[in-house]
């Protein structure tokens, strides 16, 4: 199957998802944060209901920043964060998420993968014994076309090579959010593009949803989905890829003349 085949069955799978599941099955994401890292405020307050969603900035707009506050890994000013019914932080009911609790999954751009374990159990590490059982781990791994590294150690990998099986660790613990931090940078682009699709339509066989982070307007493009446009701490627009970087796509061209 080719990419652009994938990519169209991805986007197939999406609406079937959506036709498929009630609206009120649907989780939502509701944020509201203000955290002060030295000179830097971010301040934002946003809702997601469709998903796969896209927070889209330049470096330094705080997108890192507030999918470590979303998974709990930092401990925020002021916040309150819900996902479907539940309350992940609220500091005024001194409310706040335990990091790796709560079925979400963070993937950065540094993959955090164990050393004395083999990629396959790194995979399979937090899977439940059935999936395991069943070979869940070794069809993420072919997914993510990974399935020939599975008996190396992570210091045979390449650097793109563990961002991927850091993906796929991730994805075999069946999580509820899945939250990608730039995870495809310095991926091969066709590569990528063939992840991107596959991932789209197991995301919606999970029923997992996804909040990507990118500064790439082709990922942006490519994904085509709800995007917050972020700057300098701030949410300056939220819509269709399409209509909120515009600006962002016709400034590109006018560079590439």
């Amino acid at each position: 199957m080719s990419v652009f085949e994938k990519t169209m069955f991805a986007k197939t799978a999406i609406a079937k998802a959506a036709s498929d599941r009630p609206e009120h099955q649907v989780p939502e994401l509701d944020v509201s944060l203000k955290h002060h890292l030295g000179s830097f405020q971010l301040d934002v307050a946003f809702r997601i209901h469709r998903w796969p969603a896209l927070l889209f900035g330049p470096s330094g707009a705080g997108k890192s920043t507030i999918l470590r506050l979303i998974a709990g890994l930092e401990r925020p000013q002021e916040a309150s964060i819900t996902f479907g019914s539940r309350v992940l932080a609220d500091t005024k009911a001194r409310i706040r998420l335990t990091p790796g609790a709560g079925g979400i999954q963070l993937v950065t751009q540094r993959a955090a993968l164990f050393p004395h374990l083999t990629v396959r159990q790194n995979v399979a590490f937090g899977t439940g014994a059935k999936d395991r059982a069943d070979g869940y781990p070794e069809r993420i791994l072919a997914m993510l076309h990974a399935e020939h590294l599975r008996d190396r150690y992570p210091h045979r990998l390449s650097g793109g090579e563990q961002k991927r099986v850091a993906l796929a660790r991730a994805l075999a613990a069946r999580p509820e959010l899945l939250l990608l931090d730039e995870a495809f940078v310095g991926l091969d682009p066709t590569l990528k593009q063939e992840i991107l699709a596959d991932l789209t339509v197991l995301l919606s066989e999970q029923k997992t949803v996804a909040l990507h982070v990118t500064h790439e307007v082709s990922d942006a493009y490519a994904l085509n989905t709800e995007t917050i446009l972020l700057a300098t701490g701030r949410v300056m627009r939220q819509g269709p890829a399409s209509e909120v970087l515009a600006g962002e796509r016709d400034r590109i061209l006018q560079i590439l003349g």
